[in-house]
């Protein structure tokens, strides 16, 4: 048998009044934030689906802003592009007028010094930086100019020109996410973008006996090709032409040396992976400096880059010599016009598929924001019904309480 206290009443009628409380001030809180997710327990399976939403819509909003990145980098590229490929083709003009006989020796020389003038402004084109500062065509190395002019005196006039302009950047790309395990680079090596002939590397060891020590592998433009221990030149050879790079590779016939070309121009990078020694031993690389510097001493390269087809064309209006304007001059300014021309038009296809990549974003994210709205905010119709049953029934309760819960004289005297 349960006793009842004087004090029962009272003490139920505070506790089912601060539990009323308690219910409108959840409730008011959660129209605030127009949420019905508060703390976890309030409904558990929506706030998993939730937090999967949330997180999802972090992703797809910083997919976005790298897409906008992207193409307002590669847009600001292109106008540099662009602008090479006029200075080539005032470049290719001038060549098409020296490569005839009506010039005489003075107007050639005359038409060397504005080659040798655009040949300056191509150098700082190729040292252009974005908007960040950062430099558009040197890969992963953006910091410091990409392209280093060195200077000589020239015998045909009277003072200093550019007589090499070297590649010394970064030899990787640099790479944003823009969907889900989706990369694409976002700078621009430019011993690719301003390359003119296929590059030509020529061992000057005979490898006909060579057999690889131990696994190992070789690095090619940043592609990994891996050797195992037995293989021979052929075997090299045949991994070399199976791998991802864009080159080629062969054994010479006279000289049973290893040859490797470009597929596509480019200047072609090669190294050893640390530990290795296959291309030491074949003669290609040495054991110093980075690439593309690391090319043996015995070795000879061919092929060049689009600063050393207009070098070139300049020295031979400099000389007057008409046959090799007519010849190796225009047909260099022509090749490197044409590598350049490819790389404007890849950049313009990425940049379609940039579009693409956007509008799929900017749809998707409003769709994700609508599924996490369903599963987490709050029915204000139905929130606002509540809310006024809370009052009406606290209120009343407060009534009923006041007329049971009559004050006695003990009330008075604490």
């Amino acid at each position: 048998m349960n006793r009842v206290s004087t004090n029962q009443a009272n003490n139920d009628m505070i506790y089912h009044t601060y539990r009323r409380q308690k219910l409108m001030n959840d409730l008011q809180n959660k129209m605030a934030e127009q949420t019905r997710i508060k703390e976890l327990r309030d409904a558990p399976v929506a706030a998993a689906h939730s937090a999967r939403f949330l997180s999802r819509i972090s992703r797809l909003e910083r997919f976005q802003e790298n897409v906008e990145n992207v193409q307002s980098f590669r847009r600001v590229a292109e106008g540099y592009m662009n602008e090479a490929n006029q200075i080539l083709h005032r470049i290719r003009e001038i060549a098409v007028q020296g490569a005839t006989g009506t010039f005489t020796k003075d107007d050639k020389k005359i038409m060397g010094q504005e080659v040798n003038e655009l040949l300056k402004e191509l150098v700082e084109v190729a040292n252009s930086s974005g908007a960040d500062g950062s430099k558009l065509f040197g890969g992963d190395r953006n910091i410091t100019e990409p392209f280093r002019a060195l200077e000589s005196r020239h015998p045909e006039i009277n003072g200093r020109v550019i007589s090499k302009v070297d590649y010394v950047g970064g030899n990787k790309d640099n790479f944003v996410e823009i969907s889900d395990e989706n990369l694409i680079p976002t700078g621009f090596r430019g011993n690719n973008i301003f390359w003119a002939e296929q590059h030509q590397i020529f061992s000057g060891v005979n490898a006909e006996t060579y057999t690889v020590a131990e696994d190992t592998a070789i690095l090619i433009d940043g592609v990994r090709v891996p050797l195992a221990a037995g293989d021979n030149i052929h075997g090299i050879i045949a991994k070399i032409k199976d791998s991802d790079a864009a080159v080629d590779a062969y054994l010479d016939p006279v000289s049973n040396s290893l040859n490797i070309r470009s597929t596509v121009p480019h200047q072609i990078l090669l190294e050893d992976e640390q530990g290795g020694t296959v291309l030491q031993d074949l003669g290609v690389v040495s054991g110093n400096g980075r690439p593309p510097f690391n090319i043996a001493s015995d070795a000879r390269e061919s092929g060049g880059s689009v600063f050393d087809m207009v070098i070139s064309l300049r020295d031979s209006l400099y000389s007057g010599d008409t046959l090799d304007i007519g010849g190796r001059g225009i047909q260099g300014i022509t090749t490197a016009q044409n590598n350049l021309v490819q790389e404007i038009a890849k950049l313009g296809s990425v940049d379609e598929r940039m579009e693409i990549v956007w509008n799929r974003l900017n749809r998707e994210i409003p769709q994700t924001q609508e599924q996490n709205s369903l599963a987490s905010d709050i029915d204000m119709a139905e929130a606002i019904l509540e809310l006024k049953m809370l009052e009406y029934t606290h209120k009343a309760a407060l009534q009923t309480a006041g007329r049971i819960l009559q004050p006695t004289l003990m009330d008075f005297l604490r």
